[in-house]
């Protein structure tokens, strides 16, 4: 609907040495994983060996009510999972966590990020006779651990070997009947961690699901890192741990809720230092300081600290419009921008605003808010973004697959300011985004969709459809 970067994935996991309400657990840590994926969700329990599962398209609360949430039952393990589909479509089969079954025995998988190898290895896969249900990367590292499990002596190694075959972004949760395994890729693209909550242990796309569910945050899983928790307790295997890793910055500067920590720094406080940077280095004299919702409120907040220039709250935006919000006509789509946000008149009315933002993609749903506050009676709008310019595709789970969406790969900066109709434009420059965290753990930053350099070796341009083609129809001349 909006043209807009939109979530990750988000996964959740728990571990009970006994058995226990780990579905409510699991429920309640994804509606704090909710903004990582709107468009589908999923619920399995493992219940001595036996697993159950429920999935279906839309939001946590549309999906599970307390006689499906019961009807899952108890049990000593479970996994959850939030979708937003990078590539694959948004379907039923699609959703997450996907149970599969084979010799050794029932498997469920929860998986965050983006192969870049994905098609190839499933291209090997269905030439050896595979049949795939999915259009999903999912699907593809389920086979491969099943594959490596033939002959690995345990699950833990099975996925060991899995992960040295996976390139790109990696987040993932397998749970078995006897054991709950987390692994990370080793650039460490998206975050992982692992906390505790009484005799449990939990993991976790963000340490906000922990703080939803009481349980206390140890530490983040280290890139390349294969974590197993089982009636021994928590192992770590650090085989494949190479190097420090490269977080998305984008996690900081959107993806992520503000109060989760990431590598040890605050999501909250890097944005602020955005706006902060922003301030120092787009300076401009005007009467209050707006956030457009949700990501774009600390940065400007940040920003009117630095500035001296009043903070107010511009927009109020309906929390009740989820990404299945879907209109059929371009005049349909433009006016359903109101729908999702209206501007606070009492702070705009004829004040010069500094409206913060996380990024433009298109830059069409951008002209629209400026357009908003200048029918509001804004004097002047003065456009920040809390980011550098996009201009370069996300091989790793940002859906920004190519060059030819992306409006600062067409214009210039001030051609981009008069398509919007601000009265000046500044983006975060890469030396100040280099610096908004400061993760304790060492760990780098991948941004390479704005400076075309990658933590990896990436192919060309990766199309959403990766797994489907159409048929031609035109007979081929012989």
């Amino acid at each position: 609907m909006f043209d807009m970067i939109h979530e990750e994935c988000g996964v959740f996991g728990i571990y009970s040495p006994r058995e226990m309400d780990v579905v409510t657990e699991t429920y309640m840590a994804l509606y704090a994983l909710q903004h990582r994926g709107q468009e589908s969700c999923g619920i399995a329990v493992n219940s001595g060996g036996i697993i159950t599962h429920y999935r279906d398209v839309g939001l946590v609360p549309d999906v599970f009510n307390r006689e499906r949430l019961d009807s899952l039952g108890t049990g000593h393990m479970a996994i959850g999972h939030v979708r937003y589909a990078t590539t694959a479509k948004a379907i039923r089969s699609n959703a997450q966590p996907l149970v599969v079954r084979h010799s050794k025995g029932n498997m469920a998988l929860s998986y965050n990020g983006s192969l870049i190898n994905a098609a190839k290895l499933r291209e090997a896969l269905e030439m050896n006779g595979a049949i795939f249900h999915t259009t999903n990367d999912t699907e593809v590292i389920s086979y491969i651990i099943t594959q490596e499990r033939l002959t690995a002596p345990s699950i833990e190694e099975a996925v060991l070997r899995a992960m040295k075959r996976l390139e790109g972004a990696c987040c993932l949760l397998v749970m078995s009947p006897r054991k709950l395994i987390a692994a990370r890729d080793s650039a460490g693209f998206h975050p992982l961690c692992v906390g505790k909550l009484g005799e449990s242990y939990v993991f976790s796309s963000e340490s906000c699901a922990l703080d939803s569910i009481g349980a206390e945050f140890i530490r983040d899983i280290a890139p390349g890192e294969i974590v197993v928790a089982d009636d021994q307790g928590l192992r770590s295997i650090r085989e494949n741990c190479t190097n420090p890793g490269q977080i998305c910055v984008f996690e900081y500067i959107y993806t992520a809720r503000p109060d989760s920590i990431i590598e040890g720094e605050s999501v909250h406080l890097a944005r602020k230092r955005a706006g902060a940077f922003l301030a120092k280095e787009h300076p401009v004299e005007a009467d209050v300081v707006i956030g457009v919702p949700d990501s774009g409120l600390d940065a400007a907040l940040g920003y009117a600290e630095e500035s001296g220039i009043p903070y107010g709250i511009g927009f109020i935006k309906n929390r009740y419009i989820g990404r299945t919000f879907i209109l059929p006509t371009q005049s349909q789509r433009e006016r359903a921008v109101r729908i999702k946000l209206n501007v606070l008149l009492s702070t705009v009315k004829d004040k010069r605003v500094v409206m913060i933002d996380d990024s433009i993609v298109r830059g069409t749903t951008s002209a629209r808010i400026v357009k908003m506050l200048r029918d509001a009676g804004a004097k002047e709008v003065h456009f920040r973004v809390s980011s550098p310019p996009f201009v370069n595709p996300c091989y790793f789970g940002t859906d920004i697959d190519s060059r030819d969406k992306l409006i600062a790969c067409k214009y210039t900066t001030e051609e981009i300011r008069r398509q919007l109709g601000a009265d000046s434009l500044g983006y975060l420059s890469l030396d100040a985004v280099a610096q908004i965290a400061k993760p304790t753990t060492g760990c780098g930053f991948c941004d390479g969709c704005f400076t075309g350099r990658y933590p990896i070796d990436v192919p060309g341009e990766i199309p959403k459809d990766k797994f489907t083609k159409k048929i031609s129809m035109v007979k081929e001349k012989k």
